[in-house]
């Protein structure tokens, strides 16, 4: 989006701040819901995620898109630790642990800032992660960042640890878009295609870089992009005219780092930057401004109503104006029986919702008792059974059971959502008839214009992407037992070891499923809280707006007779100007629509 148009958004918003702060005792609730729009469209930002196998130059790639050796590059990464990569006016790394506490660290040169977090993000350094660090943010002065993306480094796909595979595939419907690299070392996998599978359904925007490009004949690299498109068109299901950039990452960085511009636009990476930037950005942002524009409409259409139902208040005869809001209560009595039905049924719903959660994690106990006993049995059956041992048993189960829960929570996680989307979707469409009955109420009976609210809920706008590092059980409860154990026959031996691990697992299977219910069942509470504060809070303000403006003014009619004259003038030249900006944010949205084909 252009400055022009952002300076225009952001000047509309102090417009009407400006013209409200004079009704502040009436609209402060208002006010601050425009500041909050206003900080919601500074804040906007595009997360693009980068996927990609180990050794298709993920690092080097960001690193030169960042402008310089920032990311390690040159040791095996760790492929459980996300790192976020957002703007700053100076180089610095946060690191975030599992225990909730964190490190910052600054730098004035990148090469100290990479050294630092090599410590933290590499296997050399870091081995298995023992320091338990959960995710890195990296701010940097990179130009490609000033335009509001940030740019993710998920982990590795396809690695020996199949949960962060899963963690990745659960992170990304956060996102904005993903950019997956491919090489011709090999063109692309059969763990790429599965993953690329399940990907495709999760994240809004896709994309592909083809690195290396530099190793290739002109002839080759025209070969390969056939072979990937045609692979991702048939194996994946993709568009046959997906965008795939030709680059040379190592290029692109060499060139960054001396300057050179010729050199920079023949690496490819000139065209993924503007196509970062001028498109994907921009598209996001331009999305962003309509929703502000329609949301600060339909505060400013609140507005409105409210002063023009204080003008006819202030304006008609006292004994007129007492039985208009006599009227208006007696019909107030009437929404409110509905809206106290509504919250029986809201309650049912709830829970409906904790019964049907119940129900999937016994079908969960069920579904893992069944697969972990099956990971024992092929210990026995691949083992000579005088050999398996609790250990033998217990590494097996240790590597199945986080990509077993991870894979789990995240189809856990997508199937109560769309479940609270179907609960919730009603009680929302029968709200906001209940407040435009409300709201159609009072305009009928005070004679001014009614227009109905066009978004039906405050829109979310995701300030950041969460990484979520679930700690799964997979370790045995030790089992002291004697020598006379370890002499007894093969067959013995097993059926013991077979019931010691049936309990065992029960054990492991209550645990984690318990975790994973919890998990759920504290999002569906949160949402059904954040639901019901919503729907308490829209009937408040439409009683303010329409029951408190008349009230209000039979207050000052009867209290401060001598100051209606001046408080009509006041209203009505607000009401002239407000118009006016509500006007502005209508007519940007038209233009907006006229565009939308072209921005798309």
């Amino acid at each position: 989006m252009s400055e022009s148009k952002q300076d225009d958004m952001l000047v509309l918003l102090d417009e009407t701040v400006e013209q409200l702060d004079g009704f502040r005792a009436d609209f402060s609730e208002k006010i601050d819901r425009f500041a909050e729009l206003k900080k919601r469209f500074m804040e906007g930002r595009f997360h693009l995620a980068v996927l990609g196998q180990f050794k298709r130059g993920k690092s080097t790639l960001l690193n030169a898109l960042l402008g310089d050796a920032v990311l390690p590059t040159a040791v095996i990464p760790l492929t459980a630790i996300p790192t976020f990569i957002q703007a700053g006016s100076t180089f610095g790394v946060r690191i975030f642990f599992e225990d909730k506490s964190l490190v910052d660290q600054s730098s004035d040169t990148p090469g100290e800032l990479t050294s630092f977090l090599s410590d933290y993000v590499t296997e050399s350094r870091n081995p298995n992660n023992r320091l338990n660090v959960q995710q890195v943010e990296v701010s940097y002065p990179a130009g490609i960042l000033q335009n509001g993306v940030v740019l993710i480094d998920t982990p590795g796909i396809g690695s020996t640890f199949k949960h962060n595979t899963e963690a990745t595939l659960n992170f990304l419907p956060q996102c904005d878009a993903a950019m997956f690299l491919v090489s011709a070392d090999p063109p692309i996998t059969e763990v790429e295609i599965e993953f690329l599978k399940q990907v495709r359904q999760k994240v809004p925007r896709l994309f592909f870089i083809l690195n290396k490009i530099d190793y290739l004949t002109d002839e080759e690299r025209a070969d390969m992009l056939t072979f990937i498109r045609k692979t991702l068109c048939d194996q994946v299901g993709m568009a046959d005219d997906l965008p795939i950039f030709c680059v040379s990452a190592r290029r692109g960085l060499q060139a960054r780092q001396n300057r050179d511009s010729a050199a920079w636009v023949q690496s490819g990476l000139d065209r993924v930057e503007r196509y970062l930037i001028d498109f994907l950005a921009n598209e996001k942002t331009e999305t962003l401004r309509r929703a502000v524009k329609k949301k600060a409409s339909d505060i400013l259409a609140e507005i409105l109503m409210q002063m023009q139902i204080s003008v006819r208040s202030l304006q008609m005869p006292l004994d007129q104006l007492e039985k208009k809001l006599e009227i208006f209560t007696k019909k107030l009595v009437e929404l409110e029986h509905t809206r106290d039905v509504e919250m029986d049924i809201f309650e049912g719903d709830k829970k409906r919702m904790s019964a049907f959660l119940e129900e999937h994690a016994e079908r969960l106990r069920q579904k893992t008792r069944v697969a972990l006993k099956r990971v024992v049995d092929t210990v026995f059956s691949t083992q000579d059974g005088g050999a398996v041992n609790e250990q033998a048993i217990e590494t097996a189960l240790a590597e199945v059971i986080p990509g077993f829960f991870e894979h789990e929570m995240g189809q856990s996680t997508g199937l109560f959502q769309e479940k609270m989307h179907q609960t919730l979707q009603p009680h929302r469409e029968r709200l906001k008839a209940l407040i435009d009955s409300i709201r159609q109420t009072a305009a009928e009976l005070f004679d001014i214009p009614y227009r109905q609210s066009q978004t039906d809920q405050d829109f979310e706008i995701t300030r950041r992407p969460y990484w979520v590092s679930h700690q799964w059980g997979r370790s045995f409860r030790r089992i002291p037992r004697g020598l006379l154990d370890k002499m007894l026959p093969t067959g013995m031996r097993r059926t013991q070891l077979t019931k010691r691990a049936k309990e065992q697992i029960e054990e492991l299977v209550i645990q984690n499923v318990e975790n994973l219910r919890w998990a759920v069942l504290q999002n569906i509470d949160q949402s059904f809280i954040r639901f019901q504060s919503e729907m308490a809070d829209r009937f408040k303000q439409t009683l303010i707006a329409t029951q408190g403006a008349i009230e209000a003014a039979m207050k000052k009619r009867k209290e401060r007779s001598d100051l209606i004259s001046e408080e009509l003038s006041r209203l009505d030249c607000a009401i002239i100007v407000l118009q006016e900006i509500k006007e502005s944010f209508d007519d940007g949205q038209q233009a907006d629509s006229n565009t939308k084909t072209s921005i798309k």
